[in-house]
């Protein structure tokens, strides 16, 4: 160490004489970063999904952040290596953090709605980085500075810089390892990401109140970045993720989804998502609901069933389609899969799911390798928006799903993203299908962008189904039925299959997403290239 760096250190505050002041700093640095990350993935996935593509963007636009904050702080470490200024940067790192809940629902709306109107492609990717390199890159660069400055700090000699710098990578190893756990298994479940994002922007600015208030100076940050903070504690917890939505009957998170669920006189519904439609209707009167679980109710006339017909769910959601079976046919035994507990709990205090209807806690695919059971109609409604589980899209899965039909039994399928110039997404799953099934028809959902598949390897489902259809039992089904029977198609499949190993399912999502928005937008597209953003604020 030179003379230099020795008169320095005789010069830092006394905390930063005992190491472990230093190790607790880079330990709750390592915990908060990564606390971030995953706040940063509740944060942004009811707007843009959950899928693969946001994960990696988040996960690369961190990287980008504490890439460069090392680098900064190294260079600033050598230059003026004053613990005054990293844990000043914690300080303006724990505020910005503090704000994010608050602040970055505003920068999530307000980056896609100028996307949406100005970017033709890969809307969801650049919507997804813009936000990140605006909301996250700041505060985790200033994160990132915190490694290289404490080495300038602990580090005595050459003699002893290997275990240091060993000792401190291992507490931000292990912060990082907390930081992982804790937001998942606990406070996110618990009391939700604004919440969580103030918990550990608190930490960090007990760090850096504490060096400051121990060293005697830097009172006016101290006070600055405490009155801040404590702004943020009212207003973030109070903005909802779809905060323009008033009259809520329930707002929350799980440990799967955000959940929303909106009560009129006519319906209840469920929105895992702020941007990307509703999951589960629940209509008081009893009719049907006008969406694709009218059209999926073909399905059972389609099975080779007498007084019977057992039903599996595989994504049952809060029991839309398992209480329209009931209602509409006699002999239904439904029994359904949902991965998400809150979900569930929400289907019996709001959705009226009778309590007789077994729902077992559990990812679909995983459900079918330990159940032995067959069914006369397997249900698979596990697609939303562009967050396709591709272990449930493989052709491995549509052979477990074939295996545990009964003879003459029925698969039916929601694709829900049907555009009029992409349908990738959709014919990849068709063709796949078509590999365990010798029977595949389609039909498309009349004012929606769903499109039902129906798959059997009993050639007469199509000529089963019309003639049940035309009874008078069904008298109440007979309109909506008369739809599926006009529109319905036999597919014919290509070699587009999707595997275990190899299923794009969120790239070919993706697309027709681009291609919905241009759809939708047409309009306020030829606004903006005519009048700018002038036009479309008026």
């Amino acid at each position: 160490m030179s003379k230099t760096d020795t008169a320095a250190r005789k010069a830092y505050p006394k905390i930063l004489s005992s190491k472990w002041y230093l190790y607790m700093t880079e330990f709750f640095s390592g915990v908060s970063v990564m606390a971030v990350e995953l706040g940063a993935s509740r944060l942004l996935a009811p707007y843009f999904s959950s899928s693969q593509i946001v994960w990696t963007i988040i996960i690369g636009t961190i990287m980008i952040a504490m890439a460069l904050g090392n680098i900064y702080g190294g260079k600033s470490a050598d230059k003026n290596p004053d613990p005054d200024k990293l844990y000043g940067r914690i300080l303006i790192a724990a505020v910005w953090i503090a704000a994010i809940p608050f602040a970055g629902k505003f920068a999530v709306l307000g980056i896609s709605a100028l996307l949406v109107v100005t970017v033709s492609t890969n809307f969801l990717i650049w919507a997804a980085f813009i936000t990140c390199m605006v909301v996250f890159v700041f505060p985790l660069f200033l994160l990132g500075t915190v490694t290289p400055s404490l080495v300038k700090y602990t580090v005595d000699s050459l003699d002893d810089s290997g275990r240091t710098v060993g000792t401190l990578g291992a507490f931000n190893t292990v912060g990082s390892i907390i930081g992982t756990f804790v937001p998942t298994f606990i406070t996110i479940p618990a009391v939700g990401t604004s919440v969580t994002f103030l918990i550990f922007s608190g930490i960090l600015l007990v760090i850096g109140v504490v060096y400051f208030i121990s060293s005697g100076r830097g009172k006016v940050k101290t006070i600055a970045a405490s009155a801040l903070f404590l702004i943020c504690c009212f207003i973030s917890p109070s903005l909802s993720f779809a905060f323009w939505e008033k009259d809520l009957a329930y707002e929350g998170e799980s440990v799967y989804n955000y959940l929303q669920v909106k009560d009129t006189d006519s319906r209840t519904t469920l929105s895992t998502n702020v941007l990307f439609g509703i999951q589960s209707v629940y209509m008081k009167s009893g009719e049907l609901t006008g969406m694709y679980y009218d059209y999926a109710m073909a399905a059972p006339l389609m099975a080779d069933t007498d007084d019977s017909v057992d039903i599996l769910i595989l994504g049952m959601g809060t029991g839309t389609y398992a209480k329209q079976c009931i209602e509409y046919f006699d002999g239904v035994n439904v029994e359904g899969v949902e991965i998400d507990e809150k979900i569930i709990d929400l289907s019996h205090k709001y959705f009226g799911l009778p309590e007789n209807v077994t729902v077992t806690a559990y990812d679909g695919r995983a459900f079918l390798n330990v159940c032995s059971k067959k069914y006369d109609v397997i249900m698979v409604d596990a697609y939303q928006d562009i967050t396709i589980p591709f272990q449930m899209s493989s052709r491995e899965f549509f052979s477990q799903v074939r295996e545990h039909l009964n003879e003459g039994g029925v698969m039916v399928c929601n694709m829900n993203m049907r555009s009029k110039e992409n349908d990738g997404i959709n014919a990849y799953l068709a063709d796949t299908i078509s590999t365990e099934f010798s029977e595949v028809y389609t039909v498309d959902v009349s004012g929606s962008t769903n499109r039902e598949l129906f798959a059997s390897n009993d050639g007469k489902i199509i000529t089963r189904f019309r003639e049940k259809a035309a009874k008078p039992e069904n008298e109440r089904l007979y309109s909506i039925m008369s739809l599926v029977s006009d529109g319905i198609m036999k597919y014919e499949p290509g070699d587009r299959i999707l595997t275990d190993d190899k299923a794009p399912v969120e790239l070919l999502g993706m697309r027709v997403i681009d291609d919905l928005i241009k759809d939708e937008l047409k309009y306020y597209r030829q606004i903006f290239e005519e009048e700018g953003i002038k036009g479309l604020l008026e």
